[in-house]
């Protein structure tokens, strides 16, 4: 049985080669989802409104995929500073709750692909009807 794949391109035009969201099926794989605004703009040494930014991307990816906050089965938040981990427990909660959450890996990595990231989002959401 093969089954049909739709690439959801990324809102931002300055992006390297990759779609934002992939639709298999039911589920809705995303690729990892930084801070960004539209403008290509991001906000500095601001985990905050990064992490806030992240969201606003992935909700607007899942919708066009057609799920949302409460569809993510898997999350995978990179950081790159352990001691935002606490605020983003925070935040994380604030955005997906009330529970149950979603399964999640949180991870501190050495760096994302530009220096100014802070935080990353991926995840795997099912659609929703």
């Amino acid at each position: 049985m093969s089954s049909t794949i739709d690439h959801f391109a990324p809102a931002r035009a300055k992006t390297p080669p990759l779609s934002s969201a992939a639709r298999v099926g039911e589920l809705v794989f995303v690729s990892g989802t930084p801070g960004y605004h539209d403008d290509g703009r991001i906000d500095e040494d601001d985990f905050a409104a990064q992490f806030d930014q992240a969201l606003v991307n992935l909700r607007a990816i899942l919708a066009e995929a057609g799920s949302s906050l409460r569809g993510i089965a898997k999350a995978n938040v990179l950081l790159t500073r352990a001691q935002d981990v606490a605020e983003m427990n925070v935040r994380y909660a604030l955005a997906f709750g009330p529970a149950p959450f979603p399964a999640r890996t949180t991870c501190v990595v050495a760096a994302l692909p530009d220096p100014r990231m802070l935080v990353e989002i991926e995840c795997v959401a099912v659609v929703q009807q």
